[in-house]
């Protein structure tokens, strides 16, 4: 009786322990697939091409609060494909893996002493044509991961600014792309870069009308080591118009402007119409 009293009291004492932990994450995400397609007749004077195209997206975040730490963490995946009439090949519309880490140390009402991690790369093969015979890019090439300490200023999970002023910069590359030639500021015959910059995170993300909420994601980098006058920017924004609990509209657009990569602004935009779950 004694044993199966202290097994009670242990297994008690473990879900209240369990329970305390979880009540210190917030965590939630939204799996969005969005599907695009138009057809036309032999007749339509209008002119066009059929074609069709689909959007997958994850973005899932997992924040962790308690006293004076804040720990937040958020993966983005997204990938797209569409396929036009007389081309056999699909093109990707979309192709993003990102992961970052931020952990906050509170020294003031809104500011913490911080760390983070940022980690970029792409699930499949890139190419410069529909062709598809001229590859410029792949799985973990390139790859971009940064990480170092800082200040975070932080008014909730919705605002936030995170300072680095000496953040490392690696950039990875597959060796068939430096091979004769430099890419992604990656020397010839090499397969990474080390850069030691200084990184500026900003998110902010608000509802400007009932069910419309806009998500806003940027990061600015400086690298001392080389041309620090020359800021890299990547902005995305990510706009969500709720139908109902399972369709949305989704509209996201990302500019980027690296000299590294190409010395002009890139800037990819995907809208549709879709299947919206939240878990």
């Amino acid at each position: 009786m004694k044993r199966i009293s202290a097994l009670a009291l242990l297994l008690i004492s473990t879900i209240t322990f369990a329970q305390e932990k979880e009540s210190n994450w917030k965590k939630g995400g939204v799996f969005t697939l969005l599907f695009n397609q138009s057809a036309y007749n032999k007749d339509w004077q209008g002119g066009g091409v059929n074609n069709i195209a689909t959007n997958a997206n994850i973005n899932y975040g997992f924040n962790y609060k308690k006293d004076n730490d804040v720990w937040d963490n958020k993966i983005i995946l997204a990938y797209g494909l569409t396929k036009t009439a007389g081309n056999s090949n699909f093109q990707k519309t979309d192709d993003r893996i990102e992961l970052s880490s931020l952990y906050g140390k509170k020294a003031s009402e809104f500011w913490y002493y911080s760390a983070y991690l940022n980690f970029k790369t792409q699930f499949a093969d890139g190419y410069k044509t529909a062709a598809q015979t001229d590859k410029i890019s792949t799985f973990f090439s390139p790859a971009y991961l940064q990480a170092g300490p800082g200040a975070l200023w932080k008014k909730s999970d919705n605002l936030k600014v995170n300072i680095t002023p000496a953040s490392a910069r690696a950039i990875f590359v597959n060796s068939e792309f430096t091979n004769g030639q430099s890419a992604f500021d990656v020397e010839e015959g090499k397969t990474s870069r080390f850069e030691l910059g200084a990184n500026i995170a900003a998110y902010y993300k608000f509802d400007a009308f009932k069910n419309v909420s806009f998500e806003n994601i940027l990061n600015m980098y400086a690298n001392y080591l080389e041309n620090p006058g020359n800021i890299d920017i990547d902005y995305t924004l990510n706009v969500a118009m709720k139908v109902n609990d399972f369709l949305s509209a989704n509209i996201a657009l990302q500019a980027i402007y690296d000299d590294n990569a190409v010395r002009a602004v890139q800037v990819r935009e995907v809208f549709g119409l879709g299947f919206n779950y939240k878990f």
